[in-house]
């Protein structure tokens, strides 16, 4: 638990067959915490070109986490280097794939509630090694997964960069006409580097000016740059856009550069100070949604699995795999959120150390819990049609039955009686069988005394394996086999006693 926070390497990238994989454990060691699985997960991703200072800017974003807590001068010391991300000045690209930050931020709202802030680092786009389809896959598996996108450009917002953007979101937009909602959720463009101040001043106030005038939609544009700006609008729940200065030359040309801030232009300073407060303020953190419906860490870590599957074969992903891909995670969140409800609802009647339940009282509460789970799973929001979803009730329920049938064993295994049937049968056994053979010597029938004596070594032998086994633990499946053939043997006696409890009854009632 003593681990020092660091980058965790979620999906990695095979440059020579351009193909993705997905670390599943790493991802379940972020996003399982114990403190934090359950929250409402906000998810905060960097992507764009490579060498454009993304995780430059994700590590003045840890420093903020970090010590915004009483501590108005969160930008540092002028001399205090800046460590987080892995980054460093040059041409050549250092991030690879995608990487989370190791430590999940719990933040509270103003309302109160309380939500789990993860931050994403993705793979610069375009360098000499990434094939269109390598970058569209970073690009579109860290949107789908993010509630905050932020898109970095360098100096401007370009044709190119829109009609990028176009194609990277396709797969969303395919998706939403099936299921008739914006797939994605908030986008900023972070434009670095601002050179014209004088027309649109830095900050979010001149960055949505610019970007109303980028992506204004008129008659008189050609087709296609309306068809792009309509595309992007229908894509994305909310845009924005932050201008943001030159960092200055010491950071752009010094191979000696840090993250020091004395060599940091000043303006590019107070623009940071700006952007990042406001860019993580509690009540402006943006809860990831799929379909309407809140996702939680647990969750999420569903969806990463369910996503990734799509993007490991040699082709793009059509719309319909898309959002099948998008119906099966959201389906199993639901399934994996009513199992665990159905499982805390039993631990809390027969779990652990509890005493022993009466079978009928456990066997209700069953069917009431199971009920409950299964109304919970029909009411929680989901993609892909009834059909889809009538697949994995199905699926529900036999996990949940699975469970039961786990939960009455173990309930099983607390009744005493039920843990000394075996040696209690074999016991009463050896004793008839020794009785019945002294009978049967004492009138004659030295044979069928025999057989007796015969059958209770056998019994007697029986008693001793079953008991080395259960000291032992060895040859279970014989130890089973005796267990079995002890509850026959009393089921049996039991119906025999029964059945002539039932004549005697009926003796009496006749001679009334």
């Amino acid at each position: 638990m003593g681990t020092k926070p660091g980058p965790v390497q979620i999906v990695t990238v095979c440059k020579e067959e351009h193909s993705f994989a997905l670390d599943t454990e790493a991802l379940a060691r972020v996003l399982l915490a114990p403190e934090v699985r359950d929250k409402n997960v906000v998810v905060l991703s960097v992507a764009g070109a490579f060498r454009k200072g993304k995780s430059f800017l994700l590590d003045f974003m840890l420093r903020y986490m970090y010590r915004k807590q009483g501590d108005e001068n969160w930008l540092g010391e002028d001399d205090e280097e800046l460590a987080g991300f892995s980054w460093r000045g040059g041409s050549e690209p250092e991030t690879t794939g995608i990487q989370l930050w190791s430590e999940v931020f719990p933040i509270q709202k103003s309302d109160g509630t309380e939500v789990a802030v993860v931050l994403m680092d993705t793979q610069g786009a375009f360098d000499n090694q990434s094939t269109v389809k390598d970058c569209a896959t970073i690009f579109a598996l860290s949107t789908m997964t993010s509630s905050i996108q932020i898109y970095n450009l360098s100096q401007n917002i370009q044709e190119d960069d829109l009609q990028q953007l176009q194609l990277f979101t396709e797969y969303g937009r395919l998706a939403m006409d099936e299921i008739f909602q914006k797939p994605f959720q908030s986008l900023m463009f972070l434009i670095r580097d601002w050179s014209f101040p004088y027309e649109y001043s830095y900050g979010f106030r001149g960055g949505n000016e610019f970007l109303d005038k980028r992506l204004q939609v008129n008659e008189t544009q050609h087709e296609e740059l309306q068809t792009v700006r309509d595309h992007i609008h229908s894509c994305f729940s909310s845009i924005s856009c932050f201008l943001l200065p030159h960092p200055g030359l010491k950071v752009a040309t010094s191979p000696e550069f840090k993250g020091q801030l004395n060599a940091v232009a000043p303006e590019f300073k107070e623009e940071l100070k700006k952007l990042i407060p406001k860019l993580l303020h509690p009540d402006r953190l943006c809860e990831k949604e799929i379909n309407g419906n809140k996702v939680t860490c647990r969750g999420l870590l569903e969806f990463f699995k369910a996503y990734i599957k799509i993007y490991q074969g040699e082709d793009l992903p059509q719309p319909k795999t898309m959002l099948m891909a998008t119906a099966e995670a959201n389906n199993l969140a639901a399934v994996a959120t009513a199992k665990d409800q159905y499982s805390k609802n039993m631990e809390r009647v027969c779990g652990g150390d509890l005493p022993y339940v009466a079978p009928d009282s456990l066997e209700e509460k069953h069917h009431f819990y199971f009920r409950e789970a299964l109304h919970n799973f029909s009411k929680t929001k989901k993609m892909g049609g009834q059909e889809f979803c009538d697949r994995y009730q199905v699926e529900l329920e036999q996990e949940l039955e699975e469970m039961w049938q786990s939960l009455g064993k173990h309930n099983a295994a607390k009744n005493l009686f039920s843990a000394f049937r075996t040696p209690a049968v074999l016991f009463v056994l050896v004793c008839l069988l020794y009785v019945l053979s002294g009978v049967l010597f004492f009138v004659g029938l030295s044979t069928f005394a025999l057989v007796c004596d015969c059958t209770l070594g056998v019994v007697m032998m029986s008693m001793l394996t079953w008991a080395f086994i259960r000291y032992s633990g060895r040859y279970r499946t014989v130890g089973g086999a005796i267990d079995q053939a002890a509850g026959v043997v009393l089921e049996q006696a039991t119906v025999v006693l029964n059945k002539s409890r039932g004549t005697a009854t009926g003796d009496q009632t006749k001679s009334r």
